[in-house]
């Protein structure tokens, strides 16, 4: 009886151990770095087209053809349009403008605009993109352009405004909008709008008004082209599952199933895999009626994957290379690091889509966008070519036909490469570096493929075993919620970075603050980021302050604090953030590396770095204890003084200096430090006290906030603070809980996951663990924002407020982190 009854409780088991996250706000498909990070943003893989993390479209399309009918299972056909007034980003065009306020009338066909100037768009204040310089708070401009037909399906306003804009044509009103764009957006206009285009001339008229910051105006009008109908069905998705390093799809093709996996190979542990920039997409197909069927399978990627914008033009070859197949595509221009900033797409370097040579597959380049039945008599444009003929265009798809043949009732498994060789992804202070893997000369992106096409096999069992590990351990520290939240983070932090060897020959690790500001190397990015690094390889840790060393020890950085930041990405030159954060990046960079020195088992890297160290130390005991008016991480919450989690940052970090000159035999140091610490920290117990609670800032007992710098006492065993002060906090955290998670402070209901995941640390029992992290998890299940994670959110509705696809996701290891250490 006891067998009968163990078996299905272990196979329960291991099915609750190894079904993984089913559901994500974005899917990972193929993610390596900031650059080359592909998503699906639907549920259903067939659903939508795939984008950039930054929402831009990077289509991948998959068809499947079954004897006689096709389905598509991936990706989504782009819309089609023509141009009816190009924008300046197609086309140059001129118009009147003028920046006073003109009379009333302006808008109209008849206005008399002698007097106003001749300006060509753009008109912005960036110097580097303006055709027209425009600095002031106004604009209005009045473009007159002639049609000669106005047979149009659906006109569409196409327009990049920064700020607030109205719109005017032919003397209506047609759009307004307060608030601003980050680029062009395409905005469907009525009809009765439609007919108010006329044979002959027109004309478009607008006020932009810049509130704030930066400004910009450009416009155009396209007609969305009627498409055909096309004699494909879709794939009937049955299941979709995300582990660690793999986005697993199962389909319904009518007589087939499907399936699809793509695999980043991003394993932290295994350095020579992880730096291959190459990712595989795997198709297994079967018979699902006991019966053969001839089976083929579609494949393409656009060459939006390797453009900023879609009308820059593009080159695309085929070649052979060893035991692979190759197209390849990249930008005419080739403008290397000629563009920094926060919403932007590499245009510089080769997308490579590689297929075994065994596997006889068909490749072909197709010009305009991918369209209808790739299966279909005379689909697409079909380019002829030969290996090394090039193709030149815009929107370009490369195009992967597999043959399985007869399939029967047995899986038959075919695989297709990504790669991208970016030639050179940073600039580190005046230095324009290679990425890691080929740092040294000797590697080439066609030994990459071969090589990656080699180990196929090898690679896919390491991640699979990855996986499961990683997953495992999450459920042991934290539960399944928790795990599947740690499977959603892993590539997302992964891939919000960039791996580059300095000139010096060390590692840097650098993040891009996606959809924050743009900064690379931001140490209060870094910081949330750590607990994923440090746990599995502290390497990476190190590579991520070897930058702010090497900035501060140089001499660049003159301050007796740590930066902020290396520049914007991807251009590390030094600090471009406005405005410094003293106390914060300073305790960053020391508890830091003393969490480094933890997970190495010695003190060598911050013994490299001493004097830097001791400086910040310094610092911290001076002006750390009761912070002035600055920021901290949490900038987007403003300015605040007597921050007192900002202040258990400096101690923690004095603490962390005591610890660390202890490693190093320096025991007058450590001991002089660690009184000044745990003075600051018995004196921080009793001006934060609230009574119930300790509060947001010294001497206010009304406020209160998440303290989650805390959690590094409890890691690192530093001993500062009793028990008694995280039980207070975290029993007084769970009567502020909202339905999407516990808010960052009193001052508004909006959160930060990463940091809920430190405070959730600070528990002593599972079930306060849970009850803290729990509506993380339905936050990232069931926010309407369907985007790749954002850490920043609202906790009563589920909505992102701001950020996407950032690395501050590491920071959910965080309980795996201290489970670890407190072995």
């Amino acid at each position: 009886m006891r067998k009968i009854f163990l078996v299905p409780c272990l196979l329960f088991l291991y099915s609750s151990i190894y079904a993984q996250l089913q559901k994500a706000p974005a899917y990972p498909l193929i993610t390596h770095n900031t650059y080359l990070s592909i998503w699906s943003f639907g549920d259903t893989l067939n659903s939508s087209i795939t984008k950039h993390w930054t929402g831009k479209d990077q289509s991948l399309l998959g068809f499947i053809k079954v004897d006689g009918d096709t389905y598509r299972f991936m990706g989504k056909e782009p819309k089609a349009y023509k141009t009816i007034l190009p924008a300046a980003d197609e086309n140059a065009w001129q118009c009147k403008y003028t920046e006073t306020e003109p009379a009333n009338g302006w808008a109209i066909q008849q206005y008399n605009d002698n007097n106003w100037k001749t300006g060509e768009a753009p008109f912005t204040d960036d110097k580097t993109g303006a055709k027209t310089l425009w600095t002031s708070k106004n604009i209005w401009i009045r473009r007159t352009f002639n049609l000669d037909n106005i047979n149009i399906d659906k006109l569409l306003l196409k327009l990049y405004h920064d700020d607030n804009v109205e719109v005017y044509l032919n003397g209506q009103k047609i759009f307004t909008n307060i608030g601003w764009t980050s680029d062009f957006e395409l905005i469907p206009l009525k009809d009765d709008i439609k007919n108010k285009l006329k044979k002959g001339d027109n004309i478009l008229a607008i006020h932009c008004a810049n509130t704030a910051g930066a400004a910009w105006l450009d416009v155009g009008l396209l007609d969305e082209v009627k498409q055909k109908p096309n004699t494909t069905q879709l794939a009937k998705q049955t299941s979709v599952e995300v582990t660690a390093t793999q986005t697993n799809y199962k389909f319904r093709c009518g007589k087939a199933d499907l399936l699809v996996t793509f695999t980043s190979p991003l394993l932290l542990t295994d350095m020579d895999v992880f730096t291959r920039p190459v990712s595989y997409i795997t198709y297994k197909v079967r018979s699902n009626d006991a019966k053969h069927h001839n089976v083929k399978v579609y494949f393409g990627a656009s060459t939006d994957i390797a453009v900023n914008k879609p009308l820059q033009e593009v080159a695309a070859e085929m070649y052979i290379n060893n035991k692979l197949s190759i197209l390849r595509a990249g930008t005419i221009e080739q403008p290397v690091l000629k563009k920094k900033g926060d919403d932007l797409r590499i245009d510089w370097g080769y997308m490579q889509v590689a297929v075994p040579k065994t596997a006889n597959a068909i490749q072909y380049i197709t010009r305009g966008k991918q369209m209808g039945n790739p299966f279909s008599a005379g689909a697409g444009t079909m380019a002829p070519i030969t290996p090394l003929d090039t193709i030149k265009g815009r929107e370009l798809s490369l195009n992967t036909i597999l043959s399985f043949g007869q399939v029967g009732k047995s899986f038959v498994e075919q695989f297709v490469e990504i790669g991208y060789d970016d030639l050179f992804p940073v600039e580190f202070f005046d230095i324009q570096l290679k990425p890691w893997w080929k740092a040294d000369g000797t590697k080439t992106i066609e030994k990459e493929l071969n090589k990656a096409a080699t180990d196929y096999s090898t690679v896919i069992k390491k991640c699979d075993a990855f996986n499961k590990l990683m997953y495992r351990d999450a459920v042991r520290a934290g539960g399944e919620h928790y795990a599947k939240l740690c499977v959603l983070a892993y590539r997302q932090s992964i891939a919000a970075h960039v791996l580059v060897k300095s000139p010096h020959g060390d590692i840097l690790f650098l993040s891009k603050e996606n959809f924050s500001n743009g900064s690379i190397n931001t140490v209060d990015v870094t910081y949330p980021s750590a607990p994923l690094y440090l746990l599995y390889n502290p390497k990476f840790m190190e590579g991520m302050l070897n930058g702010i060393f090497t900035y501060s020890e140089s001499g660049k950085w003159k301050k007796g604090f740590a930066a902020h930041d290396l520049g914007t990405y991807p251009i590390a030159n030094g600090q471009t953030y406005g405005e410094d954060m003293p106390v914060e990046e300073s305790g960053n960079m020391i508890i830091l590396t003393a969490a480094i020195a933890k997970a190495e088992g010695n003190a060598d890297y911050a013994k490299k770095h001493w004097e830097t160290l001791t400086t910040w130390a310094n610092y911290l005991v001076k002006a750390g204890f009761d912070p002035a008016n600055q920021l901290c991480t949490d900038d987007f919450a403003g300015h605040l003084a007597h921050n007192a989690n900002l202040s258990i940052k400096a101690i923690v970090g004095i603490a962390s200096y005591a610890k660390l000159a202890e490693q190093l035999g320096e025991k007058e140091v450590a001991v002089r430090y660690r009184n000044i610490a745990i003075g600051m920290a018995n004196k921080w117990i009793k001006i934060a006290d609230a009574g119930n609670h300790y509060s947001l800032v010294f001497g206010d007992k009304n406020t209160w906030s998440q303290k989650y710098n805390l959690v590094w006492d409890k890691v690192l065993g530093l001993h500062l603070f009793p028990q008694q002060v995280y039980n207070k906090e975290v029993t007084y955290y769970l009567t502020k809980q909202k339905k999407f998670g516990l808010p960052l402070d009193s001052r508004k209901t909006y959160t930060k996951s990463d940091w809920i995941m430190w405070t959730a640390a600070l528990t002593n029992n599972m079930q306060n663990f849970k009850a803290l992290t729990d509506p993380v998890y339905k936050y990232a299940t069931e926010t309407p924002t369907r985007v790749p994670l954002s850490d920043w959110h609202e906790t009563t509705d589920g909505k992102m407020v701001g950020f996407q696809a950032r690395s501050v996701v590491g920071g959910y290891f965080m309980k795996m982190l201290e489970t670890k250490w407190a072995k």
